[in-house]
């Protein structure tokens, strides 16, 4: 057994680094055009700040759901519980992002939207993997901490990731509707669908995990990783873009 102070210590080490790993390969991809440090720090801090916020409404949405929904409980968390708190999350994260980041002068090109949405995403992660380990490190059972940590590491973060990402590309592949009344109405509704597709994403995840067998499991592993396949795919699609942009401009 190891004291709270300790153990809140290597939680936080658990689940911060990780997240640092994820976003270190992030900013490797973006290493031609690199994103000033402060800013990437505020968009990683803000994800950390939506952590803090989230648990107040998806605490009080469940015990709605208790309240209201039949088959729901504290131990057996529903389909309507899934789904509130995808977008709890997604929608917290996104306007933490838009209201911390994504205004300012910095963020100057499309790929700048996907990675400040990711990043805001990993900052989301690394507090809520630390909270997850911090009662298996607390009650000493170290190897099943770092069990979780790694699943974790493989499944619940890149679920933030993608699920961001999806916000961020659709912000992204319309960077360039801005210049009109009808550009912003294009963006916000294209912007209004990546938000869907992102709550949509992290329901089905956390669908398969919550209170299901093994082999489903197995199946939301599968989607999250076919989704990181697309995510880079899109991901250099944005860097090409931005390549003929800057070869039209010289």
């Amino acid at each position: 057994m190891i004291g709270p102070i300790q153990a809140i210590g290597y939680a936080l080490l658990a689940g911060v680094v990780p997240a640092l790993i994820w976003l270190y390969f992030l900013l490797r991809e973006d290493r031609r055009n690199p994103e000033p440090p402060l800013i990437v720090l505020i968009a990683f801090v803000a994800g950390m700040i939506a952590v803090l916020l989230v648990i107040g409404p998806e605490s009080a949405f469940l015990n709605y759901a208790v309240e209201h929904f039949s088959g729901c409980s504290n131990d057996n968390v529903c389909t309507p519980v899934i789904v509130g708190w995808a977008t709890i999350e997604e929608v917290t994260k996104y306007l933490l992002c838009a209201v911390l980041v994504l205004w300012r002068r910095e963020v100057d090109e499309s790929l700048d939207l996907v990675v400040y949405m990711i990043t805001t995403a990993l900052g989301f992660a690394a507090l809520e993997n630390t909270l997850f380990l911090i009662a298996p490190f607390m009650q000493g059972t170290i190897t099943l901490g770092l069990a979780t940590d790694v699943q974790r590491f493989i499944g619940s973060t890149l679920v933030h990731v993608i699920s961001s990402s999806a916000i961020g590309f659709s912000l992204a592949f319309t960077y360039r509707k801005m210049m009109s009344v009808e550009g912003y109405a294009l963006r916000a509704t294209i912007a209004s669908g990546g938000l869907i597709l992102a709550i949509a994403l992290h329901s089905v995840f956390n669908f398969f995990i919550i209170n299901h067998n093994g082999d489903q499991k197995v199946l939301a592993f599968f989607t999250v990783w076919t989704s990181v396949v697309v995510f880079f795919a899109l991901f250099e699609l944005l860097k090409y873009f931005r390549y003929r942009t800057l070869s039209a401009n010289r």
